[in-house]
């Protein structure tokens, strides 16, 4: 390397890197697989918080006796118990579908950008459908 050539590299500007704003990280546009990755976390997240909160109490509800398992039916009738656990119902399948994909990650298949893209498509594909068909059987559509 010239002499010159390390002057100028020495003299030009550094960039300056600032902390990022609520509204620069709401314009961000992530890639279909970095959504994914997002998602991937707050379905675990949610299905570790749900599991004291939600799951476990109703679970010993339903099992303790048959006056709790009666209580326990009543309260899983209602509309608003049902799109609780229809979320909860999207959180498994997203967080199963999501990391059957990065089981394959894992193994080296699906490396390039563009299968990358392709499976992270299939997965919110395939966890969509799901709870669909989950959500008819749920409200009672078949």
């Amino acid at each position: 390397m010239s002499e010159t050539t390390q002057a100028s590299q020495a003299t030009r500007p550094r960039k300056e890197f600032r902390n990022i704003s609520v509204p620069q990280i709401l314009s961000y546009r992530l890639p279909l697989a970095g959504r994914l990755s997002i998602l991937h976390r707050v379905s675990g997240a949610l299905l570790f918080l749900a599991l004291p909160i939600v799951l476990l109490p109703l679970f010993q509800l339903s099992v303790a006796s048959p006056e709790s398992f009666e209580q326990f039916r009543s309260f899983a009738a209602h509309p608003l118990s049902k799109l609780v656990f229809l979320v909860l119902i999207w959180a498994y399948l997203h967080h199963f579908c999501a990391g059957i994909r990065y089981l394959l990650l894992d193994l080296h298949i699906g490396m390039s950008k563009e299968s990358g893209k392709r499976s992270a498509g299939i997965v919110f594909a395939v966890s969509l459908v799901l709870t669909a068909v989950f959500a008819l059987k749920l409200f009672g559509a078949f």
